[in-house]
């Protein structure tokens, strides 16, 4: 299956196709203009992909090398990206070579604003491992690093050449990171589309029916399309590419506060979605009974939905410091009803009585 991202002369495909990891030198090989390919990975999926993606560019004639990086969020930073500028450099690759992103969302990112900033950019492709990856952060070109005071603060909008996906690694995948994608998917429901939610509320998409032959095409596909009609309409969130951010302005503040190593990101945002529902029924803006109904299916999924209040005042402080907020304001996506979200702006100020309308 294939989806066009339609952006004019950035435009790119998404192949969606099991068992294509072996065959990725020969998706990637058409976009090469240089001499040079650097596949990055993380340790944990090097030990499963690594080696065959490798084989698979040096088998198309192609000068690969491999770098293999620490997995985590804690990778996602300034420090890391110097020590893949310097391997760049060391291993002589110039403007019209590229990079290939390996692995899960923090891949993703890290190797693509790597790919943005490098010699004023240079080209890269996404082969995303995690169903996080698959369905969301590969797609769009939003690439970015952490900061101490913030998640994705220092970033850029930087379009791959192309994105490959196959489902068969997903059953590789830690249970913990399989449910960790659920919550975007998920969140595409809640924002654009009661009918897929219903999908998710009806079948099983636990690891173990993955691992038994269960099919995540449907998922993958629908999510991957929901995104791409988004970003080609709205490419550098000027407007509606902003809903995509349901439940990661509150989540974004929970992982910084716990240092990037207490909830998982997927954690985090189911929690974050349920807070905002919650709230936007207070508030009158959310259809009642929406709240209940997103939580069972977060909850069915595997994702916690009690938001830690021990460190509620931290998680306010920090969902000041989202990229969203402009001056003395934030940008909160809201749900009407399931399938249905807009944008409201709230004061910094009463980020406090938001929050405690949604525990």
């Amino acid at each position: 299956m294939i989806l066009d991202v339609a952006l004019g002369e950035k435009s790119y495909d998404i192949v969606i196709e099991k068992d294509s990891l072996k065959k990725a030198g020969k998706f990637i090989h058409p976009f090469l203009r240089g001499n040079k390919v650097v596949l990055i990975t993380d340790r944990n999926v090097d030990k499963y992909y690594g080696n065959l993606v490798l084989h698979s560019l040096v088998n198309e004639g192609i000068d690969a090398v491999k770098m293999v990086i620490e997995p985590g969020e804690s990778s996602k930073s300034i420090d890391k990206a110097m020590e893949i500028y310097k391997f760049l450099l060391d291993n002589g690759v110039g403007r019209k070579d590229l990079l290939v992103a390996l692995g899960g969302g923090v891949i993703g990112d890290l190797v693509g604003y790597c790919a943005a900033t490098y010699l004023r950019g240079i080209d890269f492709f996404q082969i995303p491992t995690s169903l996080l990856a698959q369905i969301d952060s590969s797609i769009g070109g939003k690439v970015a690093i952490d900061l101490p005071y913030g998640k994705n603060l220092v970033g850029a909008f930087y379009q791959p050449k192309g994105v490959l996906i196959d489902e068969t690694t997903l059953t590789t995948l830690e249970e913990k990171f399989f449910i960790d994608g659920m919550a975007e998917a998920i969140k595409y429901g809640a924002i654009f589309s009661e009918e897929f939610f219903s999908y998710l509320e009806i079948e099983d998409f636990s690891l173990a029916s993955i691992k038994n032959g269960k099919s995540m095409e449907k998922v993958i596909y629908e999510c991957c399309n929901f995104k791409r009609q988004v970003v080609e309409e709205d490419e550098f969130e000027n407007g509606r590419r902003a809903l995509l951010n349901f439940g990661h302005t509150a989540g974004h503040g929970i992982e910084k506060v716990e240092g990037f190593v207490g909830h998982s990101h997927g954690e985090a945002v189911g929690i974050g979605m349920c807070l905002i529902a919650k709230a936007g029924e207070s508030l009158g803006v959310t259809k009642i009974g929406t709240y209940e109904r997103l939580k069972k299916l977060v909850a069915k999924t595997g994702l916690p939905v009690q938001f830690p209040v021990k460190i509620k005042g931290e998680v306010v402080k920090a969902m000041g410091y989202d990229k969203k907020a402009q001056g003395g304001g934030i940008k909160l996506i809201m749900l009407s009803e399931i399938g249905k979200s807009f944008i409201m702006e709230e004061k910094k100020e009463n980020l406090k009585n938001l929050v405690d309308r949604g525990i």
